[in-house]
């Protein structure tokens, strides 16, 4: 297994891509803990998990409260005696309007929120991973040259995550930590039923794309699983292209 004897801890495990990274990760063999705000969702999850022959426990977390992912990290540090992977996938909690009626706050919030979490979630694994001499930070959604019109701050959220992922690699390569993004260019499994629009963003998604299929769920805890395995011990500071080509490198 790729990630036998690995600790991971997947914040917004609740959603479909955090859900999906937490399952790849027990597949392979890794002891799971899924963090998020609501416990419902979280125990249900685990449970999904657990029946299935791995190892997975709830932790609940507000990613932008500081103190609250300190104690969270610790804890499972605490319990399990080490952190290896660390991955957020929260939502940005993002307001897409074109920028010129867009308020400033609600410009700034999708900046704020990915900026605040990641660093957060960062810097508290870094902590445990420094010592160890080892360590494996994982993040979500990317950059790139291209966007859309109406976005808000959403795409700038996202190249803003780049720059943060840059700066922690290069921060922390010294100490065998490696910082990877993926991105996907959108999942449409993710997208909930009855999402206003969905099946006219699906079809988008996949005109985009070259290979006439977008990125599904078990894609992205496929490669997510691979990237924070030894197996992949020579990536960092950089992202993993999982578009289908519709981003283009």
């Amino acid at each position: 297994m790729l990630l036998e004897n690995k600790v991971a801890v997947v914040y917004g495990a609740g959603g479909a891509i955090g859900g999906a990274a937490a399952r790849a990760f027990a597949d392979e063999g890794a002891r799971v803990f899924v963090a998020g705000r609501t416990r419902a969702t979280l125990d249900a999850l685990a449970g999904t998990i657990r029946s299935g022959g791995g190892q997975a426990q709830p932790v609940v977390v507000d990613a932008l409260d500081e103190r609250a992912v300190a104690e969270c990290v610790d804890g499972i540090v605490a319990r399990a005696g080490q952190i290896d992977i660390s991955f957020n996938v929260i939502g940005a909690a993002d307001v897409q309007e074109p920028l010129q009626k867009i308020s400033v706050d609600d410009f700034l919030q999708p900046v704020t929120t990915v900026l605040r979490s990641q660093f957060l979630t960062t810097r508290a694994a870094a902590r445990h991973m420094v010592p160890r001499g080892a360590g494996v930070i994982l993040a979500f959604g990317g950059g790139g040259p291209q966007t859309l019109p109406g976005l808000g701050g959403f795409k700038v959220a996202l190249d803003a995550l780049e720059g943060l992922r840059r700066q922690w690699a290069c921060e922390l390569g010294a100490h065998g930590i490696r910082v990877v993004t993926l991105r996907s260019g959108g999942v449409p499994q993710a997208i909930p039923e009855g999402f206003p629009g969905r099946d006219e963003i699906t079809a988008g998604l996949e005109r985009a794309t070259l290979l006439g299929r977008t990125a599904e769920l078990s894609d992205v805890g496929h490669v997510a699983a691979f990237v924070a395995s030894d197996r992949a011990r020579t990536l960092t500071s950089t992202d993993v292209n999982i578009s289908c080509g519709a981003m283009a490198d």
